[in-house]
């Protein structure tokens, strides 16, 4: 399956490229939503919350209004992951905050998912260089995905694997490491970071794995009309 990527950033919907360069804005965010209102579910990113530099709740709330979302960004507390269910997210996208002194922090996972419910967590899994990056890709860990996934396991429903090394790229993503992190776990997988293609979408839905695609879309490259599974 498809899903969609809304990233936020000052009160606009942004691709960045490796997460740092601006590649594209646009700042009718209604219009997105209403492109993406056919699919059953939508990924949104607040990325001014996650680099600490304000947020975009305003925006979160009038996206779940209109579309069912996944929405992750600067969820480091519970009491945050609990305002941005109350805002609408059907579930939350919790990444850089499940690490602590470089290793899987066991004790806040396990502190999330009792008070928000594990079925609403989906652990946020980000590999750069064969390594788990955190704080916006940029520190890097001594642990491998494979490595976090299998820790991480007990404390949510879902992970977001993204492949940085080939995020907004548009030149494809890493079959084998996403396949690495599938059989890792046997928890759903979702694989970002890359994906350019119908046939890349394609290939993953029939391994089972799910596609969060952003890129692609907002350049045209991926002809959603295509799309309608």
């Amino acid at each position: 399956m498809l899903i969609p990527s809304i990233d936020l950033q000052n009160h606009a919907v942004v691709q960045l490229v490796q997460g740092e360069r601006l590649a594209i804005k646009d700042p009718q965010v209604s219009r997105w939503v209403e492109r993406f209102r056919k699919f059953p579910k939508v990924q949104v990113i607040d990325l001014d919350a996650a680099m600490s530099a304000g947020d975009n709740l305003d925006l979160v709330r009038e996206i779940a209004r209109e579309l069912s979302c996944r929405v992750g960004g600067g969820i480091r507390t519970i009491p945050r992951a609990q305002m941005i269910l109350k805002a609408g997210a059907q579930q939350i996208i919790v990444g850089s905050s499940l690490f602590k002194d470089g290793r899987p922090d066991l004790e806040f996972a396990k502190n999330l998912a009792e008070a928000v419910g594990r079925e609403r967590i989906i652990a946020a899994v980000d590999s750069r260089n064969g390594h788990v990056v955190i704080h916006g890709w940029k520190t890097s860990l001594p642990l491998t995905a494979v490595h976090a996934v299998k820790a991480l396991e007990p404390y949510c429903d879902e992970f977001l694997y993204t492949h940085v090394d080939t995020e907004g790229l548009m030149g494809g993503t890493s079959f084998a490491a996403i396949l690495a992190v599938r059989d890792a776990t046997t928890r759903p997988v979702t694989a970002a970071g890359g994906i350019t293609t119908q046939e890349e979408i394609d290939q993953l839905h029939a391994l089972g794995v799910d596609a969060v695609v952003g890129m692609a879309i907002y350049t045209g490259a991926l002809d959603l009309e295509r799309k309608e599974r």
